[in-house]
């Protein structure tokens, strides 16, 4: 079994959990500081982003008690990003607009933000490691050649343990694949508790073979949901692109939805340090002549513990 300490807070949520994984079964990381700091995206019926909401606009709620959110803010802040890119044999055709995607995205990082990337096939490995130089990492991509199998819970989890060393309190990683992993030493349970302890949101551009799945194994034809449900935990979401050419649009799409979050921070009323899964809920405030909204956010972290 991999070491299972490495990681920070968790940014996330899930429709459900994981596979059944019990958010309070192995691989527990947990929390040295009692400031939670909880992202949030809001978007109307229309899937337009809603800016210039106030703090007095939301209520944050852990397992059913309302906190007074102490920290607030709905400005662009500083990114530290993580790039996991399959290069697998599935990958083939769908390379070249693959990699349009990520340019597309790069070209949204500012000066204070910083990236890596990971490159998974049979094996996951960092391919560049953290910079704020986004053309290393476009350089990088120009020389894969596709070919293998799929480790994508292994690249995951690389990726979790890279983002350790970012210098920005904001992190986020961005995958790019069609989610049928077929060769990880990791597992799905293992990965939905890693994910769930980690303070980062997780993005997924999916490319996906919806009517194609004659030949396919268990494992990619679940590729589309497993995406999902990684990403839904972290309070990220997975974006699928029934057509490759519709990567670059996707990954303007979450660039921007990471430009427009609110990030609210709490002191927990509930000062016991357990070691236990706290669940999170968020509840937005509905403003007259606006569209229902919905809200995005992780739905937990765990309890420092003594």
């Amino acid at each position: 079994m991999p070491a299972r300490r490495w990681f920070f807070l968790p940014i996330l949520t899930c429709c459900v959990l994981l596979y059944g994984q019990n958010p309070e079964d192995g691989l527990n990381l947990r929390v040295e500081t009692t400031l939670v700091q909880i992202p949030v995206a809001v978007t109307d019926s229309s899937n337009r982003f809603v800016l210039g909401l106030q703090k007095s606009d939301f209520h944050l709620f852990e397992d059913g008690v309302e906190q007074d959110v102490a920290h607030f803010s709905g400005e662009d802040a500083p990114l530290s990003v993580g790039l996991v890119f399959d290069e697998s044999g599935s990958m083939d055709y769908k390379l070249r607009t693959s990699q349009a995607a990520v340019a597309q995205f790069l070209k949204t990082m500012n000066g204070g933000d910083e990236a890596f990337l990971v490159e998974f096939s049979d094996s996951a490995k960092v391919a560049v490691p953290f910079t704020f130089q986004s053309q290393e990492i476009q350089k990088a991509l120009t020389g894969i050649r596709p070919g293998g199998l799929t480790a994508l819970l292994d690249a995951v989890n690389l990726a979790l343990h890279e983002m350790k060393t970012a210098k920005n309190s904001r992190k986020a990683i961005v995958i790019i694949s069609d989610g049928g992993d077929n060769n990880s030493k990791y597992t799905a349970d293992q990965i939905a508790s890693l994910v769930r302890e980690a303070d980062v949101q997780i993005y997924a551009m999916g490319v996906f073979e919806p009517t194609l799945s004659f030949g396919l194994t268990p494992e990619e034809i679940s590729g589309p949901r497993l995406l999902s449900e990684i990403a839904t935990q972290t309070g990220g979401r997975a974006f699928a692109a029934a057509l490759t050419s519709d990567l670059p649009s996707v990954a303007a799409r979450i660039a921007v939805e990471l430009r427009n979050q609110y990030v609210l921070g709490y002191y927990p009323k509930n000062e016991t340090h357990d070691g236990k899964y706290r669940k999170v809920e968020v509840k937005v405030a509905q403003p007259p002549g606006v569209s229902a909204l919905k809200a995005h956010w992780r739905l937990g972290y765990y309890a420092p513990e003594q």
